[in-house]
């Protein structure tokens, strides 16, 4: 079984600065693997326990500083790592980055069974890049998935959160998943694992080697953008209340609902 898992380099702050594109600007700030795919490496690190045979790459577009991320996840277990880096590719939204993404995989990776992406980021948070991944390359997909129970030559079986329920649902290989947290358990990698990833295969490519059109990637690509980025104001207050409880809460109430009833316009 060959196993690509997509992953992303994310900051690990809400105090984020934003370019005049309104694009995050990543120099300076801390950055980490995206929680989300974080499960999506361990979801392919257990079926490889079941066929030891199986071979993992970790795919992530970014700046240099994204090695970083690639190669926690090589000390995790994944067998090798692609970057794909190239001040082209920077500004893509989710429609830009799937064509990278899919274009490295045909013409670089070219032989693969499963892809497996987190199903959000944490700094977008659109779910859309797994599925337009999997649109370009014109395969199944399967978002949402919980579990993967089941992983056969030609198939697979996987656990699925819908919006009233839980299905079980059967897909051809290949396919996408695109997992949620908590699909696999999550493990720490030890010393011994990080030596042992000093070794494994790391490769950067750029635009020119993956023959991706450049007008179709980075902010060229982008069909959308980010209009406006702005820190809500949160103007919750907390009161603490001691004794008397019933009484108070439903002062408070009885209070809140008369101030609503005054600002309501005369019919």
């Amino acid at each position: 079984m060959k196993i690509v898992v997509c992953i992303k380099q994310v900051p690990d702050t809400n105090d984020v600065k934003w370019s005049k594109e309104n694009n995050i600007i990543r120099e300076g700030l801390t950055n980490i693997l995206n929680p989300y795919d974080e499960y999506a490496i361990q979801a392919a690190l257990e079926i490889k326990k079941i066929d030891p045979d199986t071979k993992i790459t970790l795919l992530s577009m970014g700046p240099n500083c994204a090695r970083e991320t690639l190669e926690y996840g090589l000390a995790l277990g994944a067998d090798n790592a692609i970057l794909l880096s190239d001040k082209r590719f920077s500004g893509a939204d989710t429609n830009a980055t799937s064509k990278t993404l899919a274009c490295a995989i045909k013409n670089i990776i070219c032989d693969f069974d499963i892809i497996i992406t987190g199903q959000f980021a944490i700094d977008g948070d659109t779910a859309q890049t797994g599925p337009s991944l999997a649109h370009n390359l014109n395969i199944p997909v399967l978002t949402y998935v919980k579990k993967i129970l089941d992983v056969e030559e030609t198939k697979l079986d996987a656990k699925c959160e819908k919006e009233d329920n839980v299905s079980t649902i059967e897909i051809q290989i290949p396919c996408v998943l695109c997992v949620l947290k908590g699909c696999s358990q999550l493990k720490n990698p030890k010393i011994g694992d990080y030596i042992k990833a000093q070794n494994k295969e790391l490769r950067i490519f750029n635009a020119d080697d993956i023959k991706m059109d450049i007008e179709m990637c980075g902010i060229k690509g982008s069909p959308t953008f980010v209009q406006k980025a702005f820190r809500p104001e949160i103007t919750r207050e907390c009161k603490t209340i001691e004794d008397d409880y019933i009484s108070e809460i439903l002062s408070h109430i009885r209070k809140n609902n008369g101030k609503k009833e005054e600002t309501q316009p005369e019919q």
